[in-house]
Parts: structure tokens; sequence; C-alpha cells
């Protein structure tokens, strides 16, 4: 009777530092900086060793499988987007579209404030996300942050508040949607 054993290979992942961005990991908090911009993040890996020696994070992992393998990459993911937001703000470019009534934007404190949507009498309010900008111009609306799942959540939000329901949405095309996002940076 033959019995297999899975061996657990160790796992070592590498990711270089830009130029001009310092990153220190103190108690599972990973923190970049550039100039005056400071980003964090939370990385817990049970079994996996975070290092950052000469300009490079190492993760390591000495009996790895392939659920630490996708956290791993899932966490490098995470770091890389880090990097290129402090590098450059993520931009998510939103347009408002009416066609029944004209609806005003205006942004309030921490949300969005949608008035006449639909002729509605109650405004409607969208949830901006800290550390995201919101520009109104117009019908268009630009919304930036350094963080990319911010942003990106951000614009969801105000997407999400005009959503039409139990109308048909081939006669009633009144809304804001993202039109543009950011672009993906291979490295």
């Amino acid at each position: 009777m033959l019995i297999f054993i899975k061996m657990k290979n160790p796992i070592q992942e590498k990711i270089q530092i830009p130029e001009g961005i310092s990153c220190s990991y103190i108690n599972k908090i990973l923190t970049c900086t550039k100039d005056s911009t400071i980003m964090e993040r939370k990385i817990s890996l049970p079994g996996t060793e975070i290092k950052i020696n000469n300009n490079e994070i190492s993760l390591n992992c000495k009996k790895g499988n392939k659920r630490n393998y996708k956290t791993i990459k899932s966490n490098i993911a995470h770091i890389k987007n880090m990097f290129s937001g402090l590098q450059e703000k993520f931009v998510y470019k939103l347009e408002s579209c009416n066609v029944h009534f004209p609806m005003t934007l205006k942004v309030e404190g921490t949300y969005l404030v949608i008035s006449n949507f639909l002729g509605e009498k109650v405004p409607r309010h969208a949830k901006i996300l800290p550390n995201v900008e919101v520009e109104i111009k117009g019908q268009k609306i630009e919304v930036s942050s350094y963080e990319k799942e911010a942003a990106g959540q951000t614009a969801a939000n105000l997407e999400k508040s005009t959503k039409i329901k139990s109308k048909d949405k081939r006669i009633y095309q009144d809304g804001i949607y993202i039109v543009e996002k950011p672009l993906r940076k291979t490295q």
C-alpha cells in the first residue's frame, strides 16, 4: 500500500521598493512614505516572515501551500498598489446623466448629496471615504485618492446611490456612471 505525503515547499517572494519611497514594517503594519504622503496597511500573514532589506520587501514562508501562495501574491498586489498610489493618484472619472429631471450635485462633509433625482423630494446621499477627493465640474465628477481601494469604493458608492429600481432601465437612464478607471500599470 502506497501512502503519498504532500510536502510543503518554502515560498520566497521579493518586491523592489521604488526610488524615493521609504518603508517600515512594525507590529504587522506596513508604512510607506514619500514626501509628505503616508500610507499604512495591515499585513498579517500567519507563518510568513516579512523583512525590509536593501530597498526590497521580502516575504518568506518556510512551509507553504497553495493557500499561503495565494495570500502572499494578493498582498504583493496590494503593496504594488500602495507604491503606484504614492507616485501618482488613482483617478476615477464619472458622469451624471439626466433625461427627465435636472439633478444637482454637491459635496457636504463626507457625503455627496444628489438632489432632484427623478423628481424625488428627498435627496440621496453617497458616502465619500476618508482621504478621497471629489471634484464636481458640471456633469463630470472626478474621484481621486492615493489609495486605490478607497477611490474605487467611493466611485462605486456614487454609482450605486443613483441605481433605479422598479422602472424600465431602457427609458430611465438617469444616474451617475463610471466613465473612466485608472490604467493598470504592469511591473
